[in-house]
């Protein structure tokens, strides 16, 4: 159903090789797809390949990424990763999990990412906010944390789908199934989703009364004076 639905899905950072995916994913975090699209085209020109973005002064390097957020702390995993690129890999991307792991700033996300997307090798789910928010609503997992999801998705999956189904539930997510108003009349996996099913039941129910607040007593009058008998 998310094939038929979104034929055409794949990562949408843009980025012409690894190293470029690699670096548009370290940007990623905490940010936007759209922002880093706008972010890239001119640091992959300024830095092409991982030995120029070693080279690079890390207080222009913030400066060049600041509106993408977290921009000290993205800027030193940039140049890191760089540098281990170089000295341990002859600034080529590494194609195995354990060695981009090592690099700095790459967690197992970024590793799927330029793993399934770049290089072609499915080793595992990319687990980002809206896999786990689709994940969890269509019953799929019952786990919050990223690696507990990626394990009971590639339990679930074929091997040759872990890279694919990880972009069709993200431009899902992004489309349809919002955080927090998620279009259920127009959603096509609301027939099998859980979550749907229970916000069609719960439309169903009918609407509590407001309980009637109790009956005012009548007010008392107050008791007449009696008049003083005349001498």
């Amino acid at each position: 159903m998310l094939a038929e639905a979104w034929p055409d899905a794949t990562c949408e950072l843009d980025h012409r090789n690894a190293y470029e995916l690699v670096v548009a994913t370290i940007l990623s975090a905490q940010s936007t797809d759209r922002m880093i699209n706008t972010v890239t085209p001119k640091l992959f020109a300024k830095y092409p390949n991982a030995a120029a973005l070693a080279k690079a002064d890390q207080a222009v390097l913030e400066e060049e990424i600041h509106s993408t957020g977290f921009f000290r702390m993205k800027a030193r995993s940039l140049i890191g990763m760089a540098k281990a690129l170089v000295e341990r890999h002859g600034g080529e991307v590494p194609a195995t999990m354990e060695e981009l792991l090592e690099l700095p700033g790459v967690a197992r996300k970024t590793a799927n990412v330029v793993l399934g997307t770049a290089l072609g090798k499915n080793e595992g789910v990319v687990v980002d906010t809206h896999v786990a928010r689709l994940s969890q609503r269509l019953g799929l997992t019952a786990e919050t944390e990223p690696v507990a999801i990626e394990q009971d998705l590639m339990a679930l999956l074929p091997r040759d789908q872990w890279t694919i189904f990880a972009h069709r539930l993200i431009w899902h997510g992004r489309r349809v199934c919002s955080a927090k108003n998620p279009d259920h009349d127009h959603c096509l996996l609301a027939p099998v989703c859980p979550t749907a099913a229970l916000v069609k039941l719960a439309a169903k129910q009918p609407a509590k009364q407001p309980a009637k607040p109790p009956a005012k007593k009548p007010a008392m009058k107050p008791a007449a004076k009696k008049k003083k008998a005349r001498a």
